[in-house]
C-alpha cells in the first residue's frame, strides 16, 4: 500500500468513526438522567393508570435515535411513552442553537446544529437551510407516524384529537403534535414558509428560542426587545393559520407585545416561575398569571434551572407553586426531555411524579387537569 493509499484509508477510517460515533457521543453528553428513587404507593399507581398524560415540550426530533424503539439514550421514545401511560407529546424542531449557550445573552451569529446535522448525516440541504431543518424534522415526526404500525398518530386538527381520545379509552395509542422553537427558522417570505410549515403539520410555533431574531425579542437574547413589524404580523399569521403561539424563550416586552396583538391565547411550553426559581430562564409570576387569564398554560419544566433542583421533588415543587399562582386549570407539563438537559426521570417513570403531587396534598382531579386534562383542553380550544 503505497503512502497515498494509506492516507485515504485514513481518512475513511476517521469520518466512519466520527459519523458513527459522534451522533452517540454527543447525545449522551447532552441529555444527561440523574435518577431519582422515588417508592410508589398502589395509590398513585391506580390514579396514574386511568390520567390522560400529556406533556407539551420534548426536542426528540433533534436526535439520531429510532422512536420506535427503547434506547438507553435520551429521554423520549414510543416504548418509554407508553411505560409513563403518556397520551400525548408535542415534539418541538430546534434549528438553531448558539455556542456558549447561556441563559443570560445570546448572539445568533453562532450555530451548534450545523455540525449535529451533519455527523447525523441529514440531506446537505439543511446543513445551510434552517427552513430546511424544520421541514427535515417535521418529515421525521411523519415517518414515525408511518413506522409506528398504528402505534403513534400526528395530529393537526380538533377533530383528530376528538376521535384520538375516544380511541385511547380502548387502546393505548400515543399521539404527537408538532412544534417548532423559534421563528428564525421562517428564512424568505414570512406568510409563504408559515404555510409551509403548516402544511407539513406544524401546530405550534415561538417567535424566539436563545437569541433575538427579526421577530422579536428573546429573553436570553443581547438586546431583549419586544416584537418587530415582522413580529406583528408572525402573530397575525399565525393567529389566521390556527398556529398556537409559544413564548417559552421569548423577552418579557415580546410576551406583552403578543398578549395585546393576539387573538388566541397563549402557552409557555417549557418553563418554570422566578417566584418559585428566580432566573433568566423563568418567567415572571405576573406574566404567569396575565397569560393564565386569558386562557393561557404555563407548562412547568423538569430541569434544574427551571425548578432549582435535581430532584422529582423539586418539580414538584414548583408545580404546586404555579397551581397556587396561576391556578389548577391554567398549569401543565413541559418537561424539555431530550432538551440537551439533565432531569431524574425519563418518560417511562412519570409515575413517580405522580406520587410526589400526592404527597403534596393535591387532589385527584387538580393532578388529572395538570398531568395531562389542561393541555387536552387548551388543544381541544385552539387546533384548526
Amino acid at each position: 500500500m503505497n503512502w497515498l493509499s494509506r492516507i485515504l484509508l485514513f481518512i475513511t477510517v476517521l469520518l466512519s468513526l466520527f459519523f458513527l460515533l459522534a451522533p452517540f457521543i454527543i447525545e449522551h453528553m447532552q441529555n444527561g438522567l440523574e435518577p431519582d428513587m422515588v417508592i410508589v404507593s398502589d395509590q398513585a399507581k391506580q390514579l396514574h393508570k386511568n390520567l390522560f398524560i400529556a406533556d407539551f415540550h420534548a426536542d426528540s426530533l433533534l436526535w439520531k435515535r429510532d422512536l420506535t424503539i427503547k434506547s438507553s439514550r435520551g429521554h423520549v421514545d414510543l416504548p418509554r411513552l407508553q411505560e409513563g401511560n403518556v397520551a400525548l407529546q408535542v415534539f418541538t424542531i430546534v434549528t438553531q442553537s448558539p455556542r456558549n449557550l447561556n441563559i443570560h445573552s445570546n448572539a445568533a451569529a453562532s450555530d451548534n446544529i450545523t455540525l449535529l446535522a451533519i455527523s447525523q448525516m441529514w440531506p446537505v440541504q439543511t446543513w445551510t437551510s434552517l427552513f430546511e431543518r424544520a421541514l427535515y424534522q417535521a418529515e421525521k415526526l411523519r415517518a414515525l407516524e408511518y413506522d409506528s404500525g398504528g402505534k403513534f398518530l400526528v395530529i393537526t386538527s380538533r377533530s383528530q384529537l376528538v376521535q384520538f381520545i375516544e380511541d385511547r379509552k380502548s387502546q393505548k395509542i400515543i399521539a404527537g403534535v408538532l412544534g417548532l422553537e423559534g421563528a428564525h427558522a421562517v428564512e424568505k417570505n414570512l406568510k409563504a414558509d408559515m404555510e409551509k410549515l403548516f402544511n407539513a403539520g406544524l401546530r405550534m410555533m415561538a417567535p424566539t428560542h436563545f437569541f433575538d431574531n427579526k421577530i422579536g425579542g428573546s429573553a436570553h437574547g443581547t438586546l431583549k426587545g419586544g416584537l418587530t413589524k415582522l413580529g406583528e404580523t408572525f402573530v397575525l399569521e399565525a393567529n389566521r393559520l390556527g398556529i398556537i403561539l409559544d413564548m417559552a424563550h421569548a423577552s418579557e416586552q415580546t410576551i406583552i407585545d403578543t398578549l395585546k396583538l393576539s387573538k388566541t391565547p397563549l402557552v409557555v411550553s417549557h418553563t418554570g416561575l422566578k417566584g418559585h426559581c428566580n432566573n433568566d430562564r423563568n418567567l415572571s409570576d405576573s406574566l404567569a398569571r396575565e397569560i393564565a387569564s386569558k386562557g393561557g398554560i404555563i407548562s412547568i419544566g423538569f430541569w434544574s434551572t427551571a425548578v432549582c433542583g435535581k430532584t422529582v421533588d423539586a418539580i414538584a415543587d414548583a408545580i404546586v407553586y404555579a397551581v397556587r399562582t396561576v391556578g389548577e386549570n391554567s398549569v401543565a407539563l413541559g418537561s424539555d426531555f431530550d432538551g440537551a438537559v439533565t432531569v431524574p426521570f425519563d418518560a417511562s417513570r412519570l409515575v413517580w411524579l405522580t406520587q410526589k403531587l400526592i404527597d403534596r396534598g393535591l387532589k385527584a382531579r387538580t393532578i388529572e387537569k395538570v398531568m395531562g386534562l389542561n393541555e387536552q383542553a387548551f388543544l381541544l380550544a385552539n387546533l384548526p
